[in-house]
């Protein structure tokens, strides 16, 4: 098995990567930079420029990709048209590596494909109904894959990620800004506490996608923590985590027009493969690790084989 990476680099390819390496699985790492503490097989290449990419991944000869490659610029991706030019690069990368011999493909999707007022998710049940340039564009994305996969008889799984978090994530998000705040970093700002999402931490997400990539997964499947959480407790957790007053970010609580009450993940088809998440939301090492006080770079020293 030789497995073929991109987004590598990525807050959630890192932790992917470093998966790869601590279980000896020799991969090959295909973008634009080679990523931190990273010394293994790397082909410097940018997919959006690149219209011929049969070479790359004749050399690349790999058995399995895992195509995690996006533009995910914080604020901005939710309604950027390079979303429809990783649609065309995310075909012609698919389509090469099947025309190569590849053996399994799977590709990063995100609940953005999903009809938001639901509330639950369910793979083969829950309707599709994007309401972002995002949410449509990955959900084509997947069709075309899985038309482009069929063809060519190689089994394809779509990972659709609900919320993920942990070290590495960027700081705007909502778990690193509440942390900035109840360590005095950030302004306090209003959250609609009443709502429910589904969390679920980086490594997680990283272990859920390679039970895709090495089992015999085929299809739709959320990588989700199946468990919803309140808003207004996450905030609670995280005052606590950094002796914080809760008050001053649900004293400003605020209610956001457009954002689901509720967003969770049904994840038994993931499950009944034999994946289980090994982090307890309410492990406030986590958050501590987070902020910088703990943990390490994935693919350091102390989190990798050498």
């Amino acid at each position: 098995m030789r497995v073929l990476l991109t987004g590598a680099g990525g807050f959630l390819g890192q932790y992917v990567l470093a998966q790869l390496v601590q279980r000896r699985i020799d991969v090959v790492v295909l973008g634009r930079t080679r990523p931190s503490g990273f010394n293994g097989d790397f082909l410097p290449v940018d997919l959006l420029q690149l219209e011929d990419i049969s070479k790359i991944i004749k050399r690349a000869s790999a058995t399995h990709m895992m195509h995690m490659a996006w533009y995910t610029e914080h604020g901005k991706y939710w309604t950027s048209f390079l979303n429809f030019r990783w649609l065309e690069s995310t075909a012609r990368l698919v389509e090469q590596f099947c025309v190569a011999g590849g053996e399994k493909v799977v590709v990063t999707g995100t609940c953005a494909e999903y009809d938001w007022s639901i509330g639950y998710c369910r793979e083969d049940g829950s309707p599709l109904n994007p309401a972002t340039v995002y949410g449509k564009v990955k959900d084509a994305t997947r069709r075309l894959v899985a038309a482009i996969c069929s063809t060519y008889q190689v089994p394809c799984a779509w990972g659709r990620i609900f919320i993920p978090y942990g070290s590495g994530e960027d700081s705007r998000r909502l778990i690193p800004s509440l942390i900035e705040v109840f360590q005095q970093k950030r302004e306090p700002f209003g959250v609609n506490g009443t709502a429910y999402r589904d969390f679920l931490h980086a490594d997680d997400v990283a272990t859920g996608l390679l039970e895709l990539l090495f089992s015999d997964a085929d299809g739709c499947y959320n990588v989700s923590s199946g468990q919803p959480v309140q808003i207004a407790d996450l905030v609670r957790l995280i005052a606590q985590a950094f002796n914080g007053n809760v008050g001053k970010v649900l004293d400003l609580a605020t209610e956001r027009p457009g954002e689901p009450e509720i967003l969770v993940g049904d994840n038994r088809k993931l499950k009944a493969l034999g994946w289980r998440p090994r982090h307890i939301f309410e492990d406030m090492s986590d958050f501590h690790a987070m902020n910088g006080k703990s943990g390490a770079h994935p693919l350091s020293p102390a989190n990798t084989l050498k």
